[in-house]
């Protein structure tokens, strides 16, 4: 299929190409602000915790998971946009355990300003991914907007006895992360002209990448937590499971895998506003090791668009786990573990 590429997407954005959440900070002072919700006995997870997606109980067998993203543009490729937004989107339902089986498109676009048919390749190519990941289009809902964006409400099930969250981890678990992170620090560059067009690819299949075999894996072992490393960066989601769970984890800096040229562009200056508000959000909650420098701190922070899973798993099964995944094409490592000390806390060595 010919690609569409008549202008450059990420150039039509006023945030740059990270396609960060509001920060954690900002985003819990709002929160904060909020009457609690009306107790629901049915409400198996929901907005008391910082987990992926809201999960609601309809029958002692069948529970909903029901989760919502969207952002501007992070690549130029409006093909490959949709692809990134709809895979990004589906990870929040693999990461609670669940199935994922439809989905609305949330589309705000200038249709007057730009060419009808880079918003169509944008719907298309997100919803090649949702055939892929075997989810249903059922409707969705348009605006007008001077500045594109484009998401997806994704609904899903799983038994309310099988819900994954991030509170679960317990001492001694090892945890196992399945997608390289560096993402924001390479969208930016791409905005700012700065990667090849091999790097390009490459972080566009990181973000096109279904956590689906991962999550079909995983089904298969008791997994005590699991979250996927969006746009909080991976200390900012792992110290999330540490207060979630009461438990201290330890995360091994150079077992964490990065996309190859992560610090050189760092280096050049090429850091998304969002990993700096991650870094900053996380500062209380980790102590890093002398060993590391600034640069190695905030690429541990980078805001990542659809990264892998973050899982933690009793010791004895992670290395069975990692072996099935590897064999499965999944980039999975191990990069840590779950202590008893230091609760809420991450040491970073």
């Amino acid at each position: 299929m010919e690609k569409i590429i008549p202008v450059k997407l990420t150039s039509l954005t006023t945030k740059g190409g990270c396609g960060c959440k509001i920060g954690p900070a900002d985003l819990a002072q709002v929160l904060r602000s909020l009457p609690a919700a009306t107790p629901n006995p049915n409400v198996l997870v929901g907005l008391d915790t910082s987990d992926d997606a809201g999960v609601y109980k309809l029958t002692d067998d069948i529970a909903m998971v029901q989760t919502l993203d969207f952002f501007t543009p992070i690549v130029d490729d409006p093909y490959d946009f949709g692809q990134i937004a709809a895979t990004n989107a589906i990870s929040d339902v693999y990461a609670m355990g669940g199935t994922p089986l439809t989905a609305l498109n949330i589309v705000a676009f200038p249709i007057a300003t730009l060419d009808k048919d880079i918003l169509a390749a944008i719907l298309r190519g997100a919803g090649d991914k949702l055939q892929e990941a075997g989810v249903t289009l059922v409707g969705g809902h348009s605006i007008d907007d001077q500045e594109p964006k484009f998401g997806l409400a994704v609904t899903g099930v799983v038994h309310p006895d099988k819900v994954r969250t991030n509170a679960g981890a317990k001492p001694g678990d090892k945890l196992l992360l399945t997608k390289p992170i560096g993402v924001g620090i390479y969208t930016t560059s791409l905005k700012n002209g700065l990667l090849s067009e091999d790097e390009v690819v490459e972080v566009t299949k990181v973000m096109t990448t279904l956590n689906k075999t991962t999550a079909e894996t995983m089904a298969n072992y008791d997994v005590h937590a699991a979250t996927d490393v969006t746009g909080f960066g991976l200390l900012g989601h792992t110290s999330e499971m540490a207060k979630a769970s009461n438990v201290g984890i330890h995360i091994q800096a150079n077992q964490v895998p990065v996309l190859p040229r992560t610090r050189e562009l760092a280096e050049a200056g090429k850091i998304p506003g969002g990993t700096k508000n991650n870094f900053a959000h996380v500062a209380e909650s980790v102590t890093y090791s002398d060993t590391l420098d600034q640069m190695d701190r905030w690429i541990l922070c980078d805001a990542v668009t659809s990264g892998g899973l973050l899982i933690a798993v009793a010791e004895q099964e992670a290395i069975k786990l990692l072996d099935e995944l590897q064999q499965q094409g999944v980039d999975a490592r191990i990069i840590g573990e779950v202590t008893e000390e230091n609760k809420g806390h991450i040491i970073v060595s």
